[in-house]
C-alpha cells in the first residue's frame, strides 16, 4: 500500500492513493475556509469505515438482509500534545427487514475483536467502545 500527501498551499493538503483517489484535508487558516476533514477527523472516519465495512460484510456472509449500516463516532482527545484519542465510541445503526439482533451484535463484536485493523490500532491508545441498534425496515408503525 502506498499513498502520497502534497502540500497545496495555506493549510491545505491533498492525499492520494495508488488507485488514484484524492482527498483534500487540513485546517482553516486566517480567512480561508477549512478545505476538508482534519487529519484526526480522517483517522476517525477511517476507523468507522473499517468497522462498518466489516459489519456489513459479516452480515452479508451470514445471509442477513442488511439494507443500511451507519456508524456514528464520538471521540475525546488528550489535553496535551500529541493530543491522541483517549476515548472513541462507535454506535452502529443497522437497518434491514427481519435482521437478527444477535447476529448484528456478533458482527459488531467480531469487527471489534478480530477484523478491524483500524480499531485495533486505535485501541492501543484509546478506550474503544461499541453499541448498536437494529432498525427493522419491514415493521409498520
Amino acid at each position: 500500500m502506498k499513498a502520497r500527501v502534497t502540500w497545496a498551499g495555506d493549510r491545505t493538503f491533498l492525499g492520494s492513493v495508488e488507485a488514484g483517489h484524492t482527498i483534500a484535508f487540513g485546517n482553516a487558516h486566517g480567512d480561508s475556509p477549512k478545505p476538508g476533514p482534519s487529519p484526526m477527523e480522517l483517522m476517525l472516519i477511517g476507523t468507522g469505515g473499517c468497522s462498518a465495512y466489516d459489519v456489513v460484510h459479516i452480515l452479508e456472509k451470514g445471509r442477513e438482509p442488511v439494507e443500511d449500516c451507519i456508524c456514528d463516532l464520538s471521540a475525546e482527545r488528550a489535553d496535551t500534545d500529541p493530543k491522541v484519542f483517549t476515548k472513541i465510541h462507535m454506535q452502529f445503526t443497522v437497518k434491514g427487514r427481519g435482521l437478527d439482533p444477535k447476529k448484528v451484535e456478533r458482527a459488531v463484536q467480531l469487527s471489534a475483536e478480530k477484523y478491524c485493523s483500524a480499531s485495533a490500532m486505535m485501541a492501543a491508545v484509546a478506550e474503544v467502545t461499541h453499541g448498536f441498534e437494529v432498525v427493522d425496515t419491514g415493521a409498520s408503525g
